[in-house]
């Protein structure tokens, strides 16, 4: 049996192979799952490396606070922006092995232009991938509306771009009414791209009842890096089937992002934008008036041929309508003089029609009131004889039990029940009961 050794000895064994077998650095290409940086000023990192979603390999790493300064300086000088989970870097590392904490990187540069290279080809990758997809154009086979007045701004409140955006169109020196709507997102770092999908989301579900005739996209510029964001191909899918025109103006003076690449139309900053619109209200105006002009001389032209017309109708006309008037009086008189003589025997031939009615009513009212002065004492007979007051007058007498009639109740001996008369009230005691037929 091999003789048996410690974990520190075997810890020692495993550090001074590596030190003794592997080069002094390595150039690696991985991706930061992980950066934690610590109070004193050191870097702590997970690096990883992805097929898809699957990590087939990771490692910890770290950078020492001297070296971090430098690294991260140069870093944010020629990217424009901090490193964070997420990036692809190059980075020049020391494999180190310790007793208590084990195997780790130890990083003593990381190339920016590699990071940077990294994102011009896949940025490409998804340009071409949404060409084959038919995405390029799809949102541009919408007309820009001529007027959009009500606008669906996508941003952040705090941005700077915003405030510009609004205020531009607010205080235009034309006085043109632009209602706007801000729906909320982040406007950079991870996370941020599914925060401008969600906005466009809300945009299209608010649109049928608000009729957003435009949509805004827009930031007020920033580093390279901090427009990666607006490289998603997500996002650029989400823009390109947007069912409303979507302008962007992200504020850069860099190359376009893909989402101004897929966006019906693009400017390069917020106030460029509200330019943008109002330029869409000028341009209308200028049209109304230019119209108007044209319309105001030929309806003077117009109304100068038709006072001519107007002047030769009425002249006719006052000689037609006096000829028509005299015409017409002559024959009114006639009729006049004819329904004057038909109403009088008209009227005398329906007084005597109703005299005659008047005499047969009075006889037919008579009549009816015999009659029914016949029924009425009729009914009074009847109601009469139907009293029961008149029975018991007659002798007879009226037999309950608790109440009820006693036909309508189950007869036992023992039972009490009462028995009315004319002018008593019998209560009794039943001693037998016989059945008998009729």
């Amino acid at each position: 049996m091999q003789q048996a050794i410690s974990l520190l000895e075997l810890n020692n064994i495993i550090r001074d192979s590596l030190e003794n077998n592997l080069s002094p650095n390595y150039w690696i290409v991985a991706e930061i799952g992980e950066l934690k940086l610590a109070p004193q000023g050191h870097a702590y990192m997970e690096l990883v490396e992805k097929n898809g979603n699957q990590v087939k390999a990771k490692i910890r790493a770290n950078i020492w606070q001297y070296s971090f300064r430098t690294i991260a300086g140069k870093f944010r000088s020629a990217t424009g922006q901090e490193m964070r989970a997420g990036m692809k870097i190059l980075a020049l590392a020391t494999v180190t092995f310790h007793e208590v904490y084990g195997m780790s990187l130890n990083i003593k540069d990381v190339d920016p232009n590699f990071t940077m290279g990294e994102r011009a080809r896949i940025r490409q990758e998804i340009i071409d991938r949404l060409s084959a997809e038919g995405m390029m154009e799809l949102n541009k086979r919408f007309e820009l509306p001529i007027v959009p007045q009500r606008i669906a701004v996508i941003s952040s409140q705090s941005a700077a771009g915003y405030g510009d955006f609004v205020q531009q169109l607010q205080t235009n020196r034309y006085g043109y009414q632009v209602h706007s709507k801000l729906f909320q997102a982040t406007l950079q770092g991870e996370g941020a791209a599914k925060t401008i999908i969600h906005a466009l989301d809300l945009v299209e579900e608010e649109s049928q009842a608000a009729g957003f005739d435009l949509v805004v996209i827009i930031r007020g510029g920033g580093a390279q890096l901090d427009l990666d964001c607006f490289d998603d191909y997500q996002l650029a899918v989400a823009i390109a089937k947007s069912p409303i025109p979507v302008l962007t103006g992200i504020g850069h003076e860099r190359d376009e992002t893909i989402a101004d690449l897929v966006a019906h139309t693009k400017v390069k900053t917020p106030t460029a934008a509200a330019e943008f619109i109002l330029s869409g209200f000028l341009g209308f105006e200028e049209r109304i008036l230019t119209n108007l002009k044209k319309i105001e001389r030929t309806v003077a032209q117009r109304l100068i041929w038709e006072d001519r017309k107007l002047l030769d109708l009425e002249s006719r006309a006052k000689n037609i309508s006096v000829q028509k008037i005299q015409w017409s009086f002559e024959i009114l008189e006639q009729k006049r003089k004819s329904l004057t003589k038909i109403a009088s025997n008209a009227f005398k031939l329906e007084v005597y029609k109703l005299d005659s009615l008047v005499a047969t009513l009075k006889k037919d009212i008579k009549i009816q009131l015999q009659n029914e002065e016949h029924r009425l004492n009729s009914l009074d007979r009847s109601i009469q004889n139907l009293n029961p007051q008149s029975f018991l007058e007659k002798g007879y007498t009226r037999t309950e039990i608790d109440g009820k009639p006693i036909h309508k109740t189950e007869v036992k001996e023992g039972l009490e029940m009462t028995t009315f008369s004319q002018d008593k009230k019998i209560r009794s005691t039943i001693k037998k009961v016989e059945e008998y037929g009729r």
